[in-house]
């Protein structure tokens, strides 16, 4: 089945359940999705593609209607849950020391959010601003090492004690059954002592089957008396290994910029884990003060509903790309490749030129926007496109360059008059780009789809060096007249 599908119909059910648990509760009124703002919240180290894979979704799951995108905002999960650990006492958190402490709100404070999710690890700084607002201080960083890590090496765990095959023949034909033990494993994992877990009788059966004496593998740091298997405290400290140490090195790397870090905020399911808090004490503590809201995991839930209430409540992020236009420069053979020139209207050009537009790690605001004016190349021109490239390189010089990905395109109407005023928005999660067209006045919001294009647009600009967007002259070919 289709990752969009499956994605889109979760947040199908999950938005119709909201609305009739909303609706039993509104005295008979019936609310309908167009009634509400919605947030999704997404993970800050995904890549563009994949939250626009998750505003797809959310848009197949009929959550907002096309010309209604503004009422879906997406949100970064570590900065919903740093904006709801703004707001608790300081009864609200589990400090080191178990002593009341609480989160200084005062302007200057930096402090880490570590986002300890299933399957990602993300981690994001900020620093509160005056006014209350906050500053991203290192862009988003992580791994993909959550606590869903952590039950993989118990699955393979399992593999290993029980006879060979054992494992995957009973997930195989009893895959509810496998999946109770695992739920149980996910409670259990958060204490630091010696566990037990039952063993359904299916599963025991099928050992003493293919085993000759129907025990399990003693010296893996396990037993079973029929019923239980026993896991001793060491081996479940083992299977948190390899993600203690990515978490660690992640914040390691943090630690060495000058920064003044003054708290870490552990976040999310994962963090009630009381091996990762000790560990997380035990290697940062005495670097700042490490503090876990009771209920870690609706912080990021709790947080959402405040970003959708206040979006500009993050005042800065760090750009965690390089993002710019396709362009074409007047060639310069002390600088540009041969292959790359090309001649039109009588003027050697270079194609393929990366205009940069933001620089990874540069500081952008909430309400950051770029605006170009456009005007038609053509008289009879109907459409104007444009693409856009990201890199995780500070200077690219290509857009085929390696580690260059076109991350969108989008298509103006131009059937009325022929200037068009852009606004490009990028200092939010997302990138939004708007068209107004300044003979009708008309104003677009235009979707960017981040996928490939085979087609392309043509741009000039009246400074002294010749700028053209795109490597080829096709049908959407447009003037910029200028920039800001």
């Amino acid at each position: 089945m289709k990752a969009l599908k499956v994605f889109s119909e979760s947040l199908r059910f999950l938005k119709e359940d909201a609305l009739r648990t909303i609706s039993r509760n509104a005295e008979g009124k019936i609310f309908l999705a167009s009634d509400f703002t919605w947030v999704l919240t997404v993970p800050a180290i995904w890549d563009p593609s994949a939250k626009q894979f998750m505003r797809e979704a959310a848009m197949q799951a009929g959550i907002v209607a096309e010309g209604g995108e503004d009422r879906l905002l997406m949100a970064l999960e570590p900065e919903a849950a740093s904006v709801w650990c703004k707001k608790l006492p300081s009864e609200g958190f589990i400090s080191e020391k178990h002593n009341e402490e609480s989160l200084d709100q005062s302007a200057g404070t930096q402090y880490i959010v570590v986002d300890c999710g299933g399957g990602t690890i993300d981690i994001t700084v900020h620093e509160v601003l005056g006014g209350g607002a906050l500053k991203e201080l290192h862009k988003a960083s992580g791994n993909n090492l959550g606590g869903q890590s952590v039950d993989r090496k118990f699955k393979q765990f399992l593999r290993g004690i029980f006879p060979e095959g054992v494992w995957d023949e009973f997930e195989q034909n009893s895959p509810s059954a496998a999946q109770r033990i695992m739920y149980e494993f996910t409670y259990l994992k958060q204490s630091e002592k010696d566990v037990q877990i039952s063993c359904p009788f299916a599963l025991g059966k099928l050992a003493k089957d293919k085993s000759d004496t129907g025990n399990i593998k003693s010296e893996l740091g396990a037993s079973w008396d029929g019923e239980f298997i026993k896991i001793s405290r060491d081996k479940m400290r083992s299977f948190y290994n390899k993600s203690l140490k990515g978490i660690t090195e992640n914040l390691q790397e943090i630690f060495t910029s000058a920064l003044n870090i003054k708290y870490m905020l552990l976040v999310g399911g994962y963090a009630q884990s009381k091996v990762l808090q000790q560990h997380i004490t035990d290697q940062f503590g005495h670097r700042c003060k490490v503090l876990c809201p009771f209920r870690a995991q609706e912080a990021i839930l709790r947080g959402a509903v405040e970003f959708g209430r206040n979006p500009n409540v993050v005042a800065s992020r760090k750009s965690s790309y390089s993002y710019g236009f396709a362009v074409c420069e007047k060639f310069d053979e002390s600088k540009h490749k041969k292959e790359k020139k090309f001649t039109a209207k009588g003027v050697e050009l270079s194609r393929d030129i990366f205009r940069k537009l933001v620089e990874e790690g540069e500081d952008l605001g909430s309400e950051e926007t770029r605006k170009c004016l456009c005007s038609s190349a053509k008289a009879d021109q109907k459409q104007m496109k444009l693409r856009f490239y990201s890199t995780f390189k500070k200077n690219p010089v290509y857009i085929d360059d390696s580690d260059v990905e076109e991350e969108g395109s989008f298509t103006l109407d131009m059937t009325e008059g022929n200037k068009v005023k852009l606004e490009i928005k990028i200092g939010s999660t997302e990138i939004v780009a708007t068209g107004i067209n300044l003979t009708t006045g008309e104003k677009k919001q235009v979707k960017i789809y981040l996928m490939t294009t085979d087609r392309e647009c043509v741009i000039d600009d009246d400074s002294e060096d010749d700028v053209s967007v795109g490597s080829s002259f096709q049908s959407e070919e447009y003037i910029l007249d200028g920039a800001d």
